[in-house]
């Protein structure tokens, strides 16, 4: 993909975080994603490098008691166990870190149409609590920073993980100018659902061919339900055949065409994309960073 051009965003802290040993998350796959797509030549100018989301501002948009304590470690145990992560000062700068990547994701879609964050996704973090590798929800922030520009009046967020975005469900419930929509294995996290403005709840098992088409019909719903002028995407492989964490039976391939079919109907509507890589457990980094290449080999080939 040497000729690659599409905006994107990484940060060398992304995957830098100590964890327990054999703990269920999967760090190391942002560095190997940057790897590969470095290997298959990839210019470094490609790249950009986000700034430190601002504690400041993401008190003034979240709740201000919940990220103080966040920022300085003063969560009790059990608002850490929700989270799934030992508190670190190293967590606090790599969650704030990948939030500025996907802010910055937001601005580079809407001035080139399309970017890229190699993190992102954190939409189970609510305005006063965190949750399932979630702490701060950067897909609802990106939301809002699209929503400063004059000629955004309305951003999807289009989840296509396969846990359902509880808290980007429950942030923007009030909210008319921005719009959630989320496809998810209905038997999976979080056990109790939150209300999108449209929630696609899928069986167990699923495969390629239906559920692509449940894919279309939500897309196609949304988009001609709403007015949209911008699109969040989070570009989940944990509905993958391999993924621990699924139970859905989507192909590497129907990850492909999955991903071709947002950013090629996007593309039709003349509307910009902000992507982010979302879930994916497999505890093969290499088998799992190829399947979260298929959202780049789709943005390549929808040029």
């Amino acid at each position: 993909m040497k000729s690659f051009n599409i905006p994107l965003v990484f940060h060398p802290i992304y995957s830098q975080l100590e964890l327990p040993v054999r703990h269920r998350f999967p760090i190391d796959k942002y560095r190997s994603i940057y790897q590969r797509l470095k290997d298959d030549g990839v210019a470094e100018s490609v790249f950009n490098t986000p700034q430190r989301f601002s504690v400041d501002k993401a008190k003034a948009m979240l709740d201000a008691t919940y990220v103080d304590e966040l920022v300085s470690g003063s969560l009790g145990a059990k608002e850490m166990r929700r989270i799934g992560f030992p508190w670190s000062e190293q967590l606090v700068k790599r969650t704030f870190t990948a939030v500025g990547g996907t802010l910055l994701t937001a601005k580079l879609a809407v001035e080139h149409g399309i970017a890229i964050n190699l993190t992102g996704g954190y939409h189970h973090a609510f305005a006063d609590f965190g949750s399932g590798f979630c702490m701060i929800n950067d897909l609802y922030l990106a939301a809002n920073k699209m929503l400063e520009n004059d000629d955004i009046n309305r951003v999807l967020i289009f989840d296509c993980d396969v846990h359902q975005g509880d808290g980007t469900a429950a942030l923007c419930e009030q909210r008319d100018d921005i719009i959630t929509v989320s496809l998810h294995c209905e038997k999976n996290f979080p056990y109790r659902k939150q209300n999108s403005n449209l929630d696609f709840g899928l069986d167990k098992h699923l495969e390629n061919e239906e559920y692509l088409q449940s894919v279309k019909q939500a897309l196609d719903l949304a988009l001609n339900s709403y007015e949209i002028d911008a699109v969040i995407y989070d570009a989940g492989v944990d509905i993958h055949q391999h993924d621990d964490l699924g139970l859905l039976n989507v192909s590497t391939e129907g990850i492909y065409l999955r991903d071709r079919l947002v950013f090629d109907t996007c593309k039709d509507r003349a509307l910009p994309v902000a992507a982010v890589i979302g879930g994916g457990y497999q505890r093969d980094i290499d088998a799992l960073t190829e399947v979260h290449y298929q959202l780049f080999k789709a943005a390549f080939d929808s040029q």
